[in-house]
Protein backbone atom coordinates (compact mmCIF):
# COMPACT_ATOMS: atom_id res chain seq x y z
CA UNK A 1 0.00 0.00 0.00
CA UNK A 2 1.25 3.34 -1.35
CA UNK A 3 1.20 6.29 1.36
CA UNK A 4 0.34 8.22 -1.55
CA UNK A 5 -3.13 6.69 -2.30
CA UNK A 6 -6.59 8.03 -0.97
CA UNK A 7 -8.84 6.24 1.01
CA UNK A 8 -10.98 5.16 -1.79
CA UNK A 9 -8.24 3.54 -3.39
CA UNK A 10 -6.94 1.41 -0.51
CA UNK A 11 -10.73 0.78 -0.18
CA UNK A 12 -11.62 -1.18 -3.39
CA UNK A 13 -11.79 -4.66 -4.27
CA UNK A 14 -10.79 -4.79 -7.92
CA UNK A 15 -12.33 -7.44 -10.59
CA UNK A 16 -10.04 -10.48 -10.84
CA UNK A 17 -10.40 -11.54 -14.58
CA UNK A 18 -9.88 -15.00 -15.40
CA UNK A 19 -6.46 -16.14 -15.54
CA UNK A 20 -4.38 -15.67 -18.42
CA UNK A 21 -0.87 -17.49 -17.70
CA UNK A 22 2.30 -17.90 -20.07
CA UNK A 23 4.04 -20.52 -19.05
CA UNK A 24 2.94 -23.14 -21.93
CA UNK A 25 -0.02 -23.06 -24.04
CA UNK A 26 -3.26 -23.88 -22.58
CA UNK A 27 -6.91 -24.97 -23.80
CA UNK A 28 -8.48 -22.03 -22.47
CA UNK A 29 -11.82 -23.08 -21.64
CA UNK A 30 -11.96 -20.07 -18.78
CA UNK A 31 -12.73 -17.00 -20.45
CA UNK A 32 -15.66 -16.99 -22.30
CA UNK A 33 -13.68 -16.07 -25.67
CA UNK A 34 -15.45 -17.71 -28.74
CA UNK A 35 -12.69 -20.16 -30.30
CA UNK A 36 -13.20 -19.26 -33.63
CA UNK A 37 -12.22 -16.89 -36.13
CA UNK A 38 -13.93 -13.15 -36.22
CA UNK A 39 -15.74 -12.13 -39.18
CA UNK A 40 -13.70 -12.38 -42.30
CA UNK A 41 -14.89 -9.30 -43.35
CA UNK A 42 -14.20 -7.61 -40.28
CA UNK A 43 -10.77 -8.85 -40.35
CA UNK A 44 -10.23 -7.33 -43.97
CA UNK A 45 -11.91 -3.88 -42.72
CA UNK A 46 -9.15 -3.72 -40.21
CA UNK A 47 -6.24 -4.37 -41.69
CA UNK A 48 -7.31 -1.89 -44.64
CA UNK A 49 -7.80 0.70 -41.76
CA UNK A 50 -4.03 0.08 -40.62
CA UNK A 51 -2.81 2.66 -42.90
CA UNK A 52 -1.41 6.51 -42.78
CA UNK A 53 -5.37 7.47 -41.46
CA UNK A 54 -3.86 6.19 -38.34
CA UNK A 55 -2.37 9.35 -37.66
CA UNK A 56 -5.71 10.68 -37.58
CA UNK A 57 -8.45 10.53 -34.49
CA UNK A 58 -11.43 8.05 -34.63
CA UNK A 59 -14.52 9.30 -34.98
CA UNK A 60 -15.86 10.13 -31.44
CA UNK A 61 -19.52 9.95 -32.38
CA UNK A 62 -18.91 6.36 -33.88
CA UNK A 63 -21.40 7.10 -36.27
CA UNK A 64 -20.77 4.21 -38.61
CA UNK A 65 -21.02 1.51 -35.73
CA UNK A 66 -24.28 3.45 -34.62
CA UNK A 67 -26.07 3.02 -37.81
CA UNK A 68 -25.42 -0.47 -38.16
CA UNK A 69 -25.91 -1.44 -34.90
CA UNK A 70 -29.43 0.77 -35.06
CA UNK A 71 -30.29 -1.17 -38.16
CA UNK A 72 -29.35 -4.59 -36.90
CA UNK A 73 -31.88 -3.60 -34.40
CA UNK A 74 -34.47 -1.69 -35.71
CA UNK A 75 -33.73 1.24 -33.62
CA UNK A 76 -32.51 5.05 -34.68
CA UNK A 77 -28.96 6.04 -34.10
CA UNK A 78 -29.76 8.60 -31.24
CA UNK A 79 -30.81 4.91 -29.21
CA UNK A 80 -27.66 3.07 -29.42
CA UNK A 81 -24.10 4.16 -26.97
CA UNK A 82 -21.05 2.93 -27.91
CA UNK A 83 -18.15 2.14 -25.27
CA UNK A 84 -14.53 0.70 -24.85
CA UNK A 85 -16.36 -3.49 -23.78
CA UNK A 86 -19.52 -3.62 -22.51
CA UNK A 87 -17.44 -3.22 -18.74
CA UNK A 88 -17.07 0.68 -19.64
CA UNK A 89 -20.88 1.06 -20.80
CA UNK A 90 -21.79 -0.93 -17.42
CA UNK A 91 -19.19 1.84 -15.41
CA UNK A 92 -20.69 4.69 -17.02
CA UNK A 93 -24.27 3.77 -16.75
CA UNK A 94 -23.50 3.02 -12.90
CA UNK A 95 -21.94 6.16 -12.31
CA UNK A 96 -24.56 8.49 -14.27
CA UNK A 97 -27.81 6.17 -12.88
CA UNK A 98 -27.30 4.22 -9.81
CA UNK A 99 -24.81 6.38 -7.74
CA UNK A 100 -27.85 8.32 -6.21
CA UNK A 101 -27.60 6.90 -2.37
CA UNK A 102 -30.15 4.13 -2.54
CA UNK A 103 -28.92 0.80 -2.95
CA UNK A 104 -28.75 -0.96 -6.47
CA UNK A 105 -30.46 -4.09 -6.86
CA UNK A 106 -28.80 -7.10 -8.10
CA UNK A 107 -28.45 -11.15 -7.82
CA UNK A 108 -26.44 -12.88 -5.26
CA UNK A 109 -24.68 -14.85 -7.75
CA UNK A 110 -24.65 -12.89 -10.86
CA UNK A 111 -21.07 -11.06 -12.97
CA UNK A 112 -18.88 -10.04 -9.60
CA UNK A 113 -17.37 -6.89 -11.91
CA UNK A 114 -21.10 -5.27 -10.15
CA UNK A 115 -20.04 -5.46 -6.68
CA UNK A 116 -17.00 -3.83 -7.69
CA UNK A 117 -18.47 -0.82 -9.54
CA UNK A 118 -20.29 -0.53 -6.36
CA UNK A 119 -17.25 -0.03 -4.62
CA UNK A 120 -15.83 2.22 -7.15
CA UNK A 121 -18.97 4.35 -6.89
CA UNK A 122 -20.20 3.78 -3.34
CA UNK A 123 -23.00 2.44 -4.33
CA UNK A 124 -25.06 -0.25 -1.67
CA UNK A 125 -25.31 -3.50 -3.32
CA UNK A 126 -29.27 -5.24 -2.30
CA UNK A 127 -28.51 -8.62 -3.13
CA UNK A 128 -31.02 -10.76 -4.37
CA UNK A 129 -30.96 -14.34 -3.99
CA UNK A 130 -31.13 -16.91 -6.33
CA UNK A 131 -33.13 -19.57 -5.62
CA UNK A 132 -31.95 -22.94 -4.95
CA UNK A 133 -31.95 -24.00 -8.84
CA UNK A 134 -30.24 -20.74 -9.51
CA UNK A 135 -33.46 -19.04 -11.15
CA UNK A 136 -33.97 -14.97 -10.59
CA UNK A 137 -37.69 -14.70 -9.69
CA UNK A 138 -39.16 -11.57 -11.52
CA UNK A 139 -41.24 -11.24 -7.97
CA UNK A 140 -38.02 -10.57 -5.71
CA UNK A 141 -37.60 -7.41 -7.57
CA UNK A 142 -40.83 -5.65 -6.55
CA UNK A 143 -41.48 -3.27 -3.89
CA UNK A 144 -38.02 -2.44 -3.76
CA UNK A 145 -36.64 1.25 -2.35
CA UNK A 146 -33.65 1.02 -4.81
CA UNK A 147 -31.76 3.09 -7.21
CA UNK A 148 -32.11 1.09 -10.24
CA UNK A 149 -31.68 -3.07 -11.28
CA UNK A 150 -29.17 -4.67 -12.92
CA UNK A 151 -30.40 -8.42 -14.34
CA UNK A 152 -28.15 -10.49 -16.42
CA UNK A 153 -29.65 -12.50 -18.93
CA UNK A 154 -28.44 -14.81 -19.50
CA UNK A 155 -26.58 -14.75 -15.78
CA UNK A 156 -22.99 -15.11 -15.19
CA UNK A 157 -21.56 -17.73 -14.37
CA UNK A 158 -24.79 -19.90 -14.15
CA UNK A 159 -25.53 -19.34 -17.79
CA UNK A 160 -29.16 -19.72 -17.02
CA UNK A 161 -31.74 -17.50 -18.96
CA UNK A 162 -35.02 -15.84 -18.04
CA UNK A 163 -37.82 -15.68 -21.00
CA UNK A 164 -38.61 -11.72 -22.20
CA UNK A 165 -42.18 -11.88 -20.06
CA UNK A 166 -40.06 -12.27 -16.71
CA UNK A 167 -37.63 -8.84 -18.14
CA UNK A 168 -40.82 -7.26 -18.79
CA UNK A 169 -42.53 -8.10 -15.10
CA UNK A 170 -39.30 -6.68 -13.77
CA UNK A 171 -39.57 -3.49 -15.90
CA UNK A 172 -43.09 -2.82 -14.86
CA UNK A 173 -42.50 -3.24 -10.94
CA UNK A 174 -39.57 -0.66 -11.30
CA UNK A 175 -40.78 1.88 -13.50
CA UNK A 176 -39.39 4.88 -11.22
CA UNK A 177 -35.26 3.45 -12.12
CA UNK A 178 -33.44 2.34 -14.56
CA UNK A 179 -33.41 -1.21 -15.10
CA UNK A 180 -30.13 -2.23 -16.87
CA UNK A 181 -30.17 -5.90 -18.60
CA UNK A 182 -27.13 -7.21 -19.26
CA UNK A 183 -26.76 -9.26 -22.15
CA UNK A 184 -23.18 -10.28 -22.82
CA UNK A 185 -24.46 -14.31 -23.80
CA UNK A 186 -27.78 -13.19 -25.16
CA UNK A 187 -26.70 -14.94 -28.82
CA UNK A 188 -26.18 -18.14 -27.60
CA UNK A 189 -29.78 -19.10 -26.75
CA UNK A 190 -31.98 -16.38 -24.72
CA UNK A 191 -34.39 -13.52 -25.91
CA UNK A 192 -32.65 -9.83 -26.18
CA UNK A 193 -34.88 -6.74 -24.75
CA UNK A 194 -33.56 -4.74 -27.37
CA UNK A 195 -37.51 -5.35 -28.49
CA UNK A 196 -38.58 -3.69 -25.58
CA UNK A 197 -36.36 -0.53 -25.68
CA UNK A 198 -39.37 1.61 -27.29
CA UNK A 199 -42.02 0.50 -24.67
CA UNK A 200 -39.93 1.09 -21.43
CA UNK A 201 -37.95 4.04 -21.08
CA UNK A 202 -36.24 2.95 -18.04
CA UNK A 203 -34.93 0.12 -19.73
CA UNK A 204 -30.94 -0.21 -20.81
CA UNK A 205 -29.83 -2.88 -22.16
CA UNK A 206 -25.95 -3.33 -22.41
CA UNK A 207 -24.62 -6.26 -25.25
CA UNK A 208 -20.77 -6.63 -26.26
CA UNK A 209 -19.11 -7.86 -29.67
CA UNK A 210 -16.40 -10.32 -27.24
CA UNK A 211 -18.42 -13.51 -27.43
CA UNK A 212 -20.98 -14.20 -30.06
CA UNK A 213 -19.02 -11.91 -32.39
CA UNK A 214 -15.77 -12.83 -31.57
CA UNK A 215 -13.91 -9.77 -31.07
CA UNK A 216 -12.80 -9.72 -27.08
CA UNK A 217 -9.51 -8.21 -28.86
CA UNK A 218 -10.92 -4.99 -29.96
CA UNK A 219 -13.16 -4.39 -26.80
CA UNK A 220 -16.21 -3.05 -27.88
CA UNK A 221 -19.65 -2.48 -26.25
CA UNK A 222 -22.96 -0.99 -26.53
CA UNK A 223 -26.41 0.29 -24.97
CA UNK A 224 -29.36 0.45 -26.49
CA UNK A 225 -32.31 2.75 -24.35
CA UNK A 226 -34.27 5.75 -24.88
CA UNK A 227 -32.31 8.65 -26.10
CA UNK A 228 -32.77 10.15 -23.14
CA UNK A 229 -30.72 7.48 -21.24
CA UNK A 230 -28.15 7.53 -24.23
CA UNK A 231 -27.71 11.23 -24.07
CA UNK A 232 -26.91 10.69 -20.58
CA UNK A 233 -24.43 8.23 -21.33
CA UNK A 234 -22.64 10.12 -24.04
CA UNK A 235 -22.44 12.88 -21.76
CA UNK A 236 -20.05 10.96 -19.28
CA UNK A 237 -18.33 9.82 -22.05
CA UNK A 238 -17.27 13.08 -23.19
CA UNK A 239 -16.44 14.54 -19.72
CA UNK A 240 -14.11 11.53 -19.63
CA UNK A 241 -12.72 10.06 -22.58
CA UNK A 242 -14.18 11.45 -25.90
CA UNK A 243 -12.06 8.70 -27.98
CA UNK A 244 -13.18 5.20 -26.40
CA UNK A 245 -13.01 3.47 -29.79
CA UNK A 246 -9.79 3.65 -32.14
CA UNK A 247 -10.23 3.72 -35.95
CA UNK A 248 -9.53 -0.33 -36.01
CA UNK A 249 -12.10 -1.05 -33.72
CA UNK A 250 -14.34 1.11 -35.17
CA UNK A 251 -13.54 -0.46 -38.88
CA UNK A 252 -14.09 -4.16 -37.54
CA UNK A 253 -16.58 -3.93 -35.06
CA UNK A 254 -18.91 -2.16 -37.97
CA UNK A 255 -17.90 -4.89 -40.46
CA UNK A 256 -18.69 -8.05 -37.88
CA UNK A 257 -22.24 -6.36 -36.70
CA UNK A 258 -23.08 -6.03 -40.20
CA UNK A 259 -22.44 -9.97 -40.94
CA UNK A 260 -25.45 -11.30 -39.80
CA UNK A 261 -24.61 -14.33 -41.26
CA UNK A 262 -21.50 -14.91 -39.52
CA UNK A 263 -22.71 -14.64 -36.43
CA UNK A 264 -25.41 -17.03 -37.05
CA UNK A 265 -23.13 -19.46 -38.30
CA UNK A 266 -20.64 -19.62 -35.45
CA UNK A 267 -23.53 -19.26 -32.70
CA UNK A 268 -25.03 -22.37 -34.18
CA UNK A 269 -21.67 -24.26 -33.88
CA UNK A 270 -21.32 -23.32 -30.13
CA UNK A 271 -24.75 -24.03 -29.60
CA UNK A 272 -24.46 -27.89 -30.93
CA UNK A 273 -21.21 -27.93 -29.09
CA UNK A 274 -22.48 -26.97 -26.34
CA UNK A 275 -25.33 -29.73 -26.24
CA UNK A 276 -23.07 -32.15 -26.80
CA UNK A 277 -20.96 -31.34 -24.30
CA UNK A 278 -23.44 -31.37 -21.68
CA UNK A 279 -24.52 -34.89 -22.71
CA UNK A 280 -20.59 -36.08 -22.17
CA UNK A 281 -20.26 -34.17 -18.96
CA UNK A 282 -23.67 -35.40 -17.65
CA UNK A 283 -22.59 -39.09 -18.50
CA UNK A 284 -19.41 -38.57 -15.96
CA UNK A 285 -21.37 -37.98 -13.28
CA UNK A 286 -21.96 -33.74 -13.37
CA UNK A 287 -24.75 -31.81 -12.60
CA UNK A 288 -24.85 -29.37 -15.08
CA UNK A 289 -26.86 -25.87 -14.82
CA UNK A 290 -29.50 -25.63 -18.34
CA UNK A 291 -27.36 -22.79 -20.26
CA UNK A 292 -28.04 -20.20 -22.96
CA UNK A 293 -24.78 -19.27 -23.24
CA UNK A 294 -20.83 -20.33 -24.77
CA UNK A 295 -19.91 -22.02 -20.98
CA UNK A 296 -21.89 -24.50 -19.05
CA UNK A 297 -21.63 -24.22 -15.04
CA UNK A 298 -21.15 -27.85 -13.11
CA UNK A 299 -20.10 -29.75 -10.55
CA UNK A 300 -19.74 -32.92 -9.31
CA UNK A 301 -21.05 -34.70 -6.56
CA UNK A 302 -18.50 -36.90 -5.46
CA UNK A 303 -15.52 -34.47 -6.39
CA UNK A 304 -13.98 -31.44 -5.22
CA UNK A 305 -13.95 -28.76 -7.86
CA UNK A 306 -10.71 -27.30 -7.35
CA UNK A 307 -8.97 -30.72 -7.33
CA UNK A 308 -10.39 -31.22 -10.82
CA UNK A 309 -9.67 -27.51 -11.95
CA UNK A 310 -5.47 -27.98 -10.67
CA UNK A 311 -5.21 -31.23 -12.33
CA UNK A 312 -6.92 -29.95 -15.57
CA UNK A 313 -4.56 -27.26 -15.48
CA UNK A 314 -1.69 -29.43 -14.81
CA UNK A 315 -2.76 -31.01 -18.27
CA UNK A 316 -2.60 -27.80 -20.18
CA UNK A 317 -6.34 -27.22 -20.08
CA UNK A 318 -8.30 -23.93 -17.73
CA UNK A 319 -11.63 -23.78 -16.52
CA UNK A 320 -12.50 -21.36 -14.31
CA UNK A 321 -13.17 -22.05 -10.67
CA UNK A 322 -14.39 -19.37 -8.04
CA UNK A 323 -12.83 -20.31 -4.85
CA UNK A 324 -14.77 -20.98 -1.87
CA UNK A 325 -17.65 -18.75 -2.82
CA UNK A 326 -21.13 -19.26 -0.87
CA UNK A 327 -23.07 -21.56 -3.09
CA UNK A 328 -20.34 -22.02 -6.21
CA UNK A 329 -17.68 -22.88 -4.02
CA UNK A 330 -17.75 -26.73 -6.11
CA UNK A 331 -18.76 -25.81 -9.47
CA UNK A 332 -16.65 -25.11 -12.17
CA UNK A 333 -17.24 -22.64 -15.57
CA UNK A 334 -16.34 -23.91 -18.37
CA UNK A 335 -16.13 -21.91 -21.85
CA UNK A 336 -17.57 -23.98 -25.00
CA UNK A 337 -14.34 -24.55 -27.46
CA UNK A 338 -13.81 -26.19 -30.46
CA UNK A 339 -15.54 -29.67 -31.21
CA UNK A 340 -11.39 -30.54 -30.75
CA UNK A 341 -11.10 -28.53 -27.39
CA UNK A 342 -14.15 -29.93 -25.94
CA UNK A 343 -13.01 -33.79 -26.94
CA UNK A 344 -9.95 -33.26 -25.18
CA UNK A 345 -11.61 -31.90 -22.20
CA UNK A 346 -13.62 -34.51 -22.03
CA UNK A 347 -10.86 -36.89 -22.64
CA UNK A 348 -8.65 -35.59 -19.58
CA UNK A 349 -11.76 -35.68 -17.36
CA UNK A 350 -12.13 -39.50 -17.81
CA UNK A 351 -8.47 -39.66 -17.43
CA UNK A 352 -8.79 -38.25 -14.13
Amino acid sequence: MSRFWTDKIASLDPYVPGEQPQDKKYIKLNTNESPYSPSPKALSAMANEVSERLRLYPDPNCATLKNALAKSYQLDANQVFVGNGSDEVLALAFMGYFAGGKPLAFADITYSFYKVYAGLYSIEPKLIPLNDDFDIIPADYENLDVSGVVVTNPNAPTGKALPLTDIEAILKANPDVVVLVDEAYVDFGAQSASSLVNQYPNLLVVQTLSKSRALAGIRVGYALGHPELIEGLERLKNSFNSYPIDRIALAGATAAVEDEAYLQAICAKTIATREQSVKELEALGFNVVPSATNFVFATHPEKDAETIYLALKALGILVRYFGKKPRIGNHLRITIGTDEEMAALMAALKTL
